[in-house]
């Protein structure tokens, strides 16, 4: 009778294609808690409101948009300055390990 020297395993372990996939939908999550808090931002129903609540300066922006997350008031940006630079970075991330994963289960098999 032989036996098998290595331990059978517990259970699915934690590959590099899982880890990646979880860095994927912790980023995917994370950038759409981050522009839903730009949105808030942006002026939807009431534009001088917007100015008003957020610059103290009652009149309509300038411009708004959404992507990139964008209030000017009086020529002024409102929108914090690295709430866009986030997003981009969480976009990169999210889109580089959903690839990462794809590729690395890809090629397990």
């Amino acid at each position: 009778m032989e036996t098998d020297p290595t331990p059978a395993a517990a259970g699915p372990g934690r590959t590099a294609a899982r880890k990646a996939a979880w860095t994927a939908a912790l980023a995917y999550v994370l950038g759409a808690a981050l522009h839903l808090y730009g949105l808030s931002y942006v002026s939807f129903v009431q534009p001088e409101d917007a100015c008003w609540f957020k610059a103290g300066h009652m009149a309509t922006p300038d411009s708004s948009g959404a992507l990139p997350v964008s209030l000017v008031c009086a020529g002024e940006e409102i929108v914090p300055w690295w709430l866009n630079p986030g997003l981009g970075v969480l976009a990169v991330t999210a889109v580089g390990a959903t690839v990462a994963a794809i590729v690395l289960r890809v090629r397990r098999r």
